[in-house]
This record gives C-alpha cells, structure tokens and sequence, in this order.
C-alpha cells in the first residue's frame, strides 16, 4: 500500500540518507571501543545565569480535567531497581527489510496500558510483570499517517490514517481520516473525515492535541475538531497566501505557516484560539530561515534552521509571542526531524527529541563527543529569559544522556547503560540545586539496548513511574526471518505499586 503520492517513498534522497545512517552507526560502534580505553572524564558545572535566581519549587500535581493535555508530575518510587513490565514481539515480518521496513509510529501509555500504533492498528498491552498480553486491538480503516505525543488527561489520543485508495482515484495514498482512541479500552471514539485533503499525504500530514480539540495541517488545508463529539469546528484551504504546515498542542495551540512559494517562503508562527481558529499574537520570522519546528507551544519555543537546512537556532517568546532569547544551537543537537532520515514520516513540527522546554528553563542536548577525556555528551539548561545557561547535566563515560520531559520543574532524563555493570537510568534532575533523583535503574537486552535508547529509531515514553522504548520501525532479522522481533519494552519499579 502506497504510503504517500507517487513516486516511491523511497526516493534516492531518502536511500542515501539510509546509507549514511548506517555508516554513522559504524563510525559511533569504533568510537565507543576508543572510549572504554580513556580513563577518566573532564567536566564541570555551568554557573547560574546572572540576576535573580527563578522560582524552582515543583508544584504539587493539580487534578486536570479530562480534556486537558497530560501533564504528570512524577514521584519518587518505593524502590528505583527495575524490572520488565511489558515486553512484545511483533511477528510475521519476513517480508520486511531496511529498505521496505513495517512501519510503528506512536507510542502512549496510560496506567494500565502500553499502547502501540502498528501499520493499520492500534494495540494495547497490559501493563504487568511477566506478561505479554494484548489486551485490545484496534483494527483502522488504514495505515498511519500521522500521530501525536500527546495524551488527554483521561487517556485519550488521536491519529490520522490513509484509506484505501477508491477505484479510478486520481491520487493514491491520501490520508484524511482522523480517528480519536480511548487507550485504556481500546474503543474507537469517533472517526472524522477531513475536507479538502486530497493534498494529505505521510509526508506532509501533522497532528497535535490541545484541551478538547484535535488539529490537523497538511500545507494546503488544516482543520480542528472537537474532542467530545469530533464535530469539525473549523478548517483553512490554501486560498491564502500563508498555509498552515502543522501544529504544536499541548498547553496551548500553536500553528507555523509558509507564506509565499520557494524559493521566497517566509514563515510566521501563531497562537490560535483553538476553539475558533483565530490568531491571538503572530510573530514573523526573518527571511532567509529555511525551516522551523515547534517543539513546545507553552512555553512557545520555535526551532529554526536561519540560511541552513539544519537548525541553527533556538527563539523564545514570551506569553504574547514577544521575542525573549535566541540560542545559538552550534555544539547541539536538538533532534527535529531526525526520525525516518528526514523524510518528514507520521508528522515531524513537534519532533524535536534533543529539547524540552519548563517554565524557566530550555534544555538542549549536546552533539555526541568522543574526544578523549570528555563525557559523550551533556544537556544544558538555558534561562528561556535571557537565553544564559543555568546548568549543566553530564553524561558519563560511554553512558550517554537524553532529555525526556518535564516532571513539574525538575527535568526527566535517560541515562544508557555503558555496559553490563553500569545500568540504564531514569533521573530527575534540577539545574537549580543539581539535584539528581534516580527513579529507576534496569539493564535493556544487549543485543537490543542500541536501537532502544536512539531516540531517532523509538519512541522513550517515562509515565506514572514505568519507562518504555518501542520502535518505530521493524524489520526482520536476516540470520532468522520467520522469528518474531522486539517491538516495545516496559520498565517498572520492582518495589511496591507506584
């Protein structure tokens, strides 16, 4: 089934960015046999920004109405060792290879239930030591197109699919069919057809979630329905103009807008009243910015690529979409993007997996480094005000660090495992005090912790005190094609119920 308007998906681009994706998983297996050799790490705290310091006391866990985008506080567990709680083996797949891979996007997790997108399904997996069990299945009108990380409060999510194709159609793969989920059950909600999205396809098809609505974009058309009923409450076509190129949910409702055809687009980026479609502020990007990412919409945070194709800069704004800081990103990695070689796969405005943003803080993951006697690589929190740094979280020798999320105002991160006597963790961490609270230590199979902790092939999910890793694609292996293949992975505290 074509996953998006022909020709192929897998252009000659896409083809070589596959082929330097792997040389680069060569270069990074060598470099890391060089640094169990070198003893010892060099590093150091970033001092505070100037001026007073910010306010860092973790609120306390409000009680969020249904509709209202999860945002879970997480607290200390019983005991931090870990131990599997969810582990499922995909089948069937001897006909999928690097090259023609089946594709997982989307990962969410409510107390009880892993859930899985998978092709033209959705499934749930129980939540409990020693079992593999599904405990629903949802079978879609089609393959997935686009998802999100977002998740109501009452543990509901949406995703976009592709139907079939109709006999005679003049464009295949189209994908406008929103469908909203209830993850604990399993239950389709309702299912919505979106207007005037024969321009909707895989690669160009975003989806975000903010209280009580669901917003999609494709370039030429964007529409938001209603979380409850899944009535449309509004909707744009390409007569202007600006077209909406998708969305940042979440707290609020973000939207990032192209105006004008290439080589000329000038992009602006606005806060939209989600129930109406209005703009609330605009704030207008300088020409010559080639792309931008959204990777938070409260705080708004936008990640631009300014005369590259790579992201060169982090803005921040403030309430009123005013402009605060600029963060230079050289030495940085903020990960937009990086999923599916760049292909721009299942909606890519939101994925920026080398950033997260608090109330005070930007956090920002470095470039890998090898060079000798330096950690692998490090986060840094930068003031959102002043764009200053605010401290410094270090990886250690061969463990390399990643930003999670947010847990109230203290920063989740993983840390990997470096080698059997090191184990993978899950830390809280405030840049204020530099305070490191472990909340969970495990080990992830050897011949799967690669692929498990690279956050540009799966999903790393932290909820209600379990940690999850689930690829986004799957292939089979080659020395045993018929054998079932890991799919998703769950950790949870050995000690009592979180």
């Amino acid at each position: 089934m074509s996953l998006g308007p022909p020709p192929s998906i897998y252009t000659q681009s896409t083809l070589a960015a596959d082929r330097a994706r792997r040389r680069r998983r060569l270069q990074l297996l060598g470099a890391l046999a060089a640094v169990v050799a070198v003893v010892g790490c060099v590093g150091g705290w970033l001092a505070l920004s100037d001026g007073d310091a910010p306010d860092h006391r973790t609120p306390a866990a409000a009680v969020q109405k249904p509709d209202e985008i999860r945002d879970t506080v997480e607290k200390d567990p019983v005991s931090p060792e870990g131990q599997p709680v969810v582990e499922h083996k995909e089948t069937d797949l001897a006909a999928n290879s690097d090259t023609n891979p089946r594709y997982a996007p989307g990962t969410w997790a409510t107390k009880k239930i892993l859930a899985k997108g998978v092709a033209n399904r959705i499934e749930g997996y129980r939540i409990e030591p020693g079992y593999d069990d599904v405990a629903w299945k949802l079978k879609l009108s089609g393959h997935l197109c686009a998802t999100s990380r977002h998740v109501t409060a009452d543990g509901r999510t949406a995703v976009v699919v592709q139907p079939p194709t109709p006999a005679g159609a003049k464009t295949k793969g189209v994908c406008d069919q929103v469908v909203f989920v209830d993850l604990d059950t399993g239950k389709k909600l309702w299912q919505a057809k979106m207007p005037n999205a024969g321009s909707a396809f895989v690669t160009n098809t975003n989806l975000t979630l903010t209280e009580g609505v669901v917003a999609v974009a494709w370039g030429e058309g964007s529409v938001a329905y209603d979380m409850k009923t899944g009535k449309q409450l509004w909707n744009s076509t390409s007569v202007s103009r600006c077209e909406d190129k998708g969305f940042a949910g979440g707290g609020a409702l973000l939207a990032l807008e192209a105006c004008g055809p290439l080589p000329d687009t000038r992009y602006r980026v606005q806060k939209l009243d989600p129930r109406t479609g209005r703009a609330e502020w605009t704030y207008r990007l300088a020409a010559g910015v080639q792309d931008v990412y959204l990777p938070s919409s409260d705080p708004p945070v936008l990640a631009v690529a300014a005369g590259d194709t790579l992201v060169t800069d982090l803005i921040t704004l403030d309430d009123h979409g005013k402009h605060l800081a600029t963060i230079s990103t050289s030495g940085y990695d903020p990960k937009c993007e990086d999923r599916y070689f760049g292909a721009g796969y299942f909606g890519v405005v939101e994925n920026c997996d080398g950033v997260v943003a608090g109330r005070t803080q930007v956090y920002v993951l470095s470039k890998e480094n090898y060079d000798a006697g330096q950690a692998p690589d490090w986060i840094v929190a930068f003031d959102r005000k002043t764009g200053r740094t605010a401290g410094k979280f270090e990886g250690r020798e061969r463990q390399m660090v990643y930003p999670l999320r947010m847990s109230g105002d203290d920063l989740l991160v993983y840390r990997r495992s470096g080698d059997p006597v090191q184990p993978a963790a899950v830390v809280r961490w405030n840049p204020l005090t530099d305070k490191e609270t472990p909340l969970l230590l495990f080990q992830l199979p050897e011949d799967e912790e690669y692929d498990l902790s690279d956050p540009e092939q799966s999903d790393m999910v932290y909820e209600q005190g379990r940690m999850f890793f689930a690829k986004r694609e799957l292939v089979r292996d080659d020395k045993a094609p018929k054998d079932p293949v890991l799919l998703a992975l769950g950790i949870g505290s050995a000690g009592l119920k979180h």
